[in-house]
C-alpha cells in the first residue's frame, strides 16, 4: 500500500521558488499498475523519485507499507529510460549484479527471470549485443530479482521504435500479471497510458498536481481498435487536452 498525503516540492531557483508538485494526495494498493500522464513540466518524474527515496526534501507524507520513505531501498525499484547495464557483464550477471551467481538460490532466481522476461539463449550476451527493448528488460529483471514491493518506470519505452514499443508494453504486462508486483509508470505516450494501466493519473504543470484519475475498466489483453478502448482513450484526451489548455500558474522550467 503506497499512500501519499498532502505532497508539496519546491525547487529553488536564481528566479525565486519553484512549486512543482502541489497538494499532491494519492492511494495505491498492493499489486495495482497504475500510469501517469500529463505534459513536460507537470512533476511526474520528480514524484516518481520522492516514492523511490531518491528526494527527500519535500513536505507531507509518503509511506509504503504504513512506513516513511526515507531514502532508496530493495523494496523500491526504479527504471530509467535507458537500461544503464553494465557493459562488461553479460545479461545473467547483469541481472545478478552485486549477487554472487556462484549461490545456487540467486542464479535459480535469475534463470526464471530470464524466461519471465523472454531473454531465454541470451544469458552470456553482453549489453552491446542486445537491442534497446532487450537491455531494458535485462534492467526489469535487475529490478525484479530484488522483490521490491513496487517498482517505479520513468517512460522506459521512451526511446524505442514503435514497434518493439508495443512488444515492451505486451511483455511488461506479461510480467506484472506473473509478479503482481506494484507498478508506476510515467510516460508521454497516451495509448500506452490506456494500454497499460488500471488507473491513469492525468497531471497538471505549474505547479504540478492530479488533475483526474480515470479507472480504465477494461480486461487484459486489451484491443487498441476496440470500441471500449478508443471510448476510454478519448475521454482521457479530453481530459488531457484541458490540461494543455490550462492557464500557467508560474513560470518555472520544465521539472
Amino acid at each position: 500500500m503506497l499512500i501519499i498525503e498532502r505532497l508539496n516540492k519546491t525547487f529553488a531557483a536564481p528566479t525565486g521558488p519553484i512549486v512543482a508538485l502541489s497538494n499532491i494526495r494519492l492511494q495505491v494498493e498492493p499489486g495495482q499498475f497504475i500510469t501517469f500522464i500529463g505534459p513536460s513540466g507537470c512533476g511526474k518524474s520528480t514524484l516518481l523519485k520522492i516514492v523511490a527515496g531518491l528526494d527527500t526534501t519535500y513536505e507531507g507524507t509518503v509511506e509504503l507499507n504504513g512506513k516513511a520513505i526515507t531514502g532508496p531501498s530493495v523494496d523500491k525499484g526504479f527504471i530509467f529510460q535507458e537500461p544503464r547495464l553494465f557493459p562488461w557483464m553479460t545479461v545473467e550477471k547483469n541481472i545478478a549484479a552485486n549477487l554472487s551467481l556462484g549461490n545456487a538460490q540467486v542464479r535459480h532466481q535469475v534463470q526464471e527471470l530470464i524466461e519471465l522476461v523472454r531473454l531465454k539463449g541470451f544469458e552470456k550476451a553482453y549489453p552491446k549485443e542486445l537491442s534497446g527493448g532487450m537491455a531494458q528488460r535485462v534492467a526489469i529483471a535487475r529490478a525484479l530479482l530484488r522483490k521490491p514491493e513496487i517498482l517505479l518506470l520513468d517512460e522506459p519505452f521512451g526511446a524505442l521504435d514503435a514497434f518493439t514499443r508495443t512488444h515492451m508494453q505486451e511483455a511488461l504486462l506479461d510480467i506484472w500479471q506473473n509478479s503482481r508486483t506494484t507498478m508506476l509508470f510515467v510516460t508521454h505516450d497516451l495509448d500506452e497510458a490506456v494500454f497499460l494501466g488500471e488507473k491513469v493519473v492525468i497531471m497538471n504543470p505549474r505547479p504540478g498536481h492530479i488533475r483526474n484519475v480515470i479507472s480504465v475498466d477494461l480486461p487484459y489483453p486489451r484491443k487498441r481498435s476496440g470500441g471500449a478502448f478508443q471510448e476510454l482513450r478519448s475521454r482521457v484526451l479530453s481530459e488531457f487536452e484541458k490540461v494543455e489548455h490550462a492557464p500557467l500558474i508560474d513560470k518555472g522550467a520544465g521539472i
